[in-house]
């Protein structure tokens, strides 16, 4: 693979993850969250093993669950879902969302 062609997939990776909102709700926030979310100063949502978060994983009630990449989950449905800027992006692609 080309330099330029890598550049261009990490700069398409940094856009997309920089479309979340960190509102927390496909890792559970508004029901039963993933023992790894956490909040920050600001209540912000993140994983504290965010690199390594993919795999099974627990909620805080004890469930088990596979962390998969959120575009994998986009069409299915969670708690306050209108809030995710991924789903935004998703059914509106065309469209900025501040």
């Amino acid at each position: 693979m080309s330099e330029d062609y890598l550049y261009h997939l990490k700069q398409k990776e940094q856009e997309w993850e920089a479309l979340c909102s960190r509102c927390g709700g496909c890792c559970g926030a508004f029901d039963d969250p993933c023992k790894h979310l956490q909040k920050d100063a600001e209540g912000l949502s993140f994983c504290e093993i965010y690199e390594q978060r993919f795999g099974i994983r627990e909620t805080q009630r004890g469930e088990k669950f596979r962390c998969v990449p959120v575009a994998k989950i986009l069409h299915t449905h969670w708690k306050n879902e209108h809030l995710c800027k991924y789903k935004q992006h998703w059914k509106t692609p065309w469209r900025r969302f501040e």
